[in-house]
């Protein structure tokens, strides 16, 4: 028997490999197919599988064209151990999490996006599957859509949009020696005309980019902070919400790191600067989506808006250890800060937690919604959406009187009147907030052993890695995470 000579071996090989490529590919589903198809059309090399960790950071890896189909099918091999480490890449002992253990990064082909700010690469956000296609343990995008199917089997559909800050700036190397500071782009005023002109072409191509990837505009300007920008997209069902605000928060560091420019999401990069909240906007729905269900037909909020509200209010200590999840993030969470630091709500109180929105006069329905204000984008959006969502719904289920609504900011209260009130101030620490989210039998039953055993390891693990650092070091890690 003749003997193939390398060359040869490695053109049959080619050859195996793209017969059973396309057999994979004639497998997939349409919408799969057409990924395939725009892929070769636009020339896109690589295409990133992108997930939330339980530290905050999107991470990922990549698949080739080539191999494309079959890694839409099977996945990317993955350790199990990524989903213990820290923002700080530190692996956490976490039992099922060690270097023993694969899961599979699969893509959900229905998000697929090119990369406006990154040319020849596209990417999909992904679950994290078991090595039988299964959904694992730990994935936190199927903790939400499970709390999308339990809201559905109650009959309702949440809308939701995030609406994230972010500071503008250049990293530059500390002149004394310490970490890397941002340093802003401007020092406009909150609003301020001077503020667009600033901003202008970098805004430009970050619209340009979001409006190239789906995400519609809602408004832009530029907000309290030194360099601080706010733009927000139209709200979306919850799975897409959540989605949405992973692609954000990569464009607006893809489309700064490309003009060498830094931008970052981090709570508070700047201490003496206004921090950046990712506020959460909240509606309910019918199935159809044809009435929204916190409208009470009168201009005002409905039974079960309230409902909701006493949900939040009831699980907000804990809530918080998801939504404001990072050492950082307390900094911001400060009273008189319109960060919502107690425990209350009032209608357009930008200080309270929860805010019940003004809705807009000839679109009253569709506007009615709820704005949750202790939240950042330092979580992970399928997290904090999903334990908003298990909250919100005990509160229906259980039918909770919110109490009276605050109209003042409450730090201007005193003590007795807050009590009086049950305004509470949230946790200080993201200590404090993991102690109530350990306490909060509601959402560690909704998290799952193995879900909540690994955050609350990771998160724990951060909050004593801080304190045994000075407030550059923590800004500045918080900076290149976010």
């Amino acid at each position: 028997m003749a003997t193939l000579s390398p060359t040869a071996l490695t053109c049959y090989a080619d050859r195996m490999r793209d017969r059973h490529s396309s057999a994979v590919a004639q497998q997939l589903d349409p919408v799969a197919r057409r990924i395939l198809e725009r892929v070769e059309v636009d020339g896109i090399e690589l295409v990133r599988f992108i997930y939330a960790d339980h530290g905050g950071v999107i991470r990922g890896k990549a698949a080739g064209r080539t191999r494309l189909a079959e890694r839409i099918s099977t996945g990317i091999g993955h350790t199990v151990a990524m989903m213990a480490m820290s923002m700080l890449d530190r692996l956490q002992p976490v039992d099922g999490m060690g270097p023993v253990g694969e899961i599979r990064i699969v893509p959900d082909p229905g998000t697929f996006v090119p990369l406006p700010y990154a040319p020849g690469a596209a990417a999909m956000i992904a679950d994290l599957r078991d090595l039988d296609g299964g959904p694992w343990a730990a994935c936190p995008r199927t903790f939400l859509k499970d709390a999308i199917a339990l809201f559905a089997s109650e009959g309702y559909t949440l809308v939701a949009a995030f609406e994230p800050e972010f500071t503008l700036g250049r990293r530059l190397p500390d002149p004394m020696g310490g970490p890397d500071r941002l340093v802003p782009l401007d020092d406009s005023l909150c609003y301020a005309t001077a503020g667009f002109d600033q901003a202008h072409d970098y805004t430009m191509q970050f619209v340009r980019a979001l409006e190239a990837q789906g995400l519609p505009i809602e408004h832009y300007y530029p907000e309290l902070g030194a360099g601080q920008q706010e733009l927000s997209i139209r709200p979306s069902t919850a799975l897409k919400a959540a989605d949405n605000q992973v692609i954000y928060r990569e464009t607006v560091r893809g489309v700064a790191f490309r003009m060498s420019m830094w931008a970052t999401l981090a709570p508070k990069p700047i201490v003496n600067q206004a921090g950046n909240g990712a506020h959460l906007h909240v509606s309910l729905w019918d199935p159809d989506l044809e009435h929204n269900l916190f409208a009470d037909g009168r201009g005002g909020l409905s039974a079960l808006g309230r409902h909701f509200i006493g949900g939040v209010l009831d699980h907000l200590p804990a809530l918080v250890a998801l939504t404001c999840p990072s050492v950082n993030s307390y900094r911001r969470l400060q009273p008189s800060s319109w960060a919502g630091a107690y425990t209350c709500y009032g209608m357009d109180n930008r200080e309270a937690a929860v805010r019940i929105c003004s809705p807009m006069a000839g679109n009253v329905e569709e506007s009615t919604n709820l704005e949750i204000k202790p939240s950042d984008s330092s979580a992970n959006p399928y997290l904090s959406l999903g334990a908003v969502m298990h909250a919100g719904l005990d509160g229906i289920r259980r039918e909770l009187d919110p109490g009276r609504a605050v109209e003042v900011d409450p730090a201007t209260l005193s003590d007795k009147q807050r009590a009086r009130l049950g305004c509470a101030r949230l946790p200080a620490s993201l200590d404090e907030a993991l102690d109530a989210l350990e306490a909060d039998e509601l959402l560690m039953n909704a998290l799952g052993p193995l879900r909540s055993t690994a955050y609350l390891a990771v998160k724990r693990s951060e909050a004593a890695d801080f304190a045994a650092h000075d407030v550059a070091y923590e800004t500045f890690q918080h900076l290149r995470a976010f």
